[in-house]
């Protein structure tokens, strides 16, 4: 199972587009994205390219490949036009009896996890910028960053989850950037 795992596209149809490139580039099986899709939020300027509609097209085109969590600016209206469910706060992915607990973040992260054993995953986004670390339980915590608006001079960036693995990738290069076995 490979998993390419994205947060925070904030309606971005350029960075949407990016992502999608990326997928396809990594050939993943799913395309996991953690909330914050169309809109760009209260809080943020506008992304490159600020277009829901394209962005909301983009996604339900692929609606099959994609698992979806509410972000915080995520709303029922946003439901109303995507094609896929995306008002989860969480969801759960079993790889071979490692959980991987699925959220935006602004519920769960690392300084409020669930209920995990050592070795299970936290990914999420919302905070826009990518990191891991141990919890305090063994489990491990990650955060994709963010797709079109990063923070703290990180690159635009997602996941991607193979067997045991999770890689940073930058989005504007292709490349890797960092790297952790489990």
């Amino acid at each position: 199972m490979k998993l390419l795992i994205a947060s925070d596209i904030h309606g971005s149809a350029y960075w949407c587009e990016q992502l999608l490139s990326a997928f396809e580039r990594e050939n993943a099986d799913r395309l996991i994205l953690l909330g914050d899709l169309l809109y760009h939020g209260p809080r943020n300027d506008f992304p490159a390219e600020y277009a829901p509609k394209k962005v909301f097209a983009m996604l339900n085109a692929m609606k099959d490949k994609i698992t979806a969590i509410r972000g915080n600016c995520d709303s029922e209206v946003d439901q109303m036009v995507l094609e896929f469910p995306c008002l989860a706060d969480y969801a759960l992915i079993d790889d071979n009896g490692r959980t991987l607990f699925l959220t935006h973040g602004h519920l769960f992260n690392a300084d409020n996890p669930p209920l995990l054993k050592a070795g299970d995953l936290l990914l999420n986004g919302h905070f826009h910028s990518p990191s891991y670390q141990t919890l305090e339980q063994g489990a491990i915590y990650a955060n994709c960053g963010s797709v079109a608006l990063p923070k703290d001079g990180t690159p635009h960036s997602y996941l991607v989850y193979e067997k045991g693995e999770l890689i940073f990738n930058d989005l504007e290069t292709g490349g890797m950037f960092d790297c952790l076995t489990l």
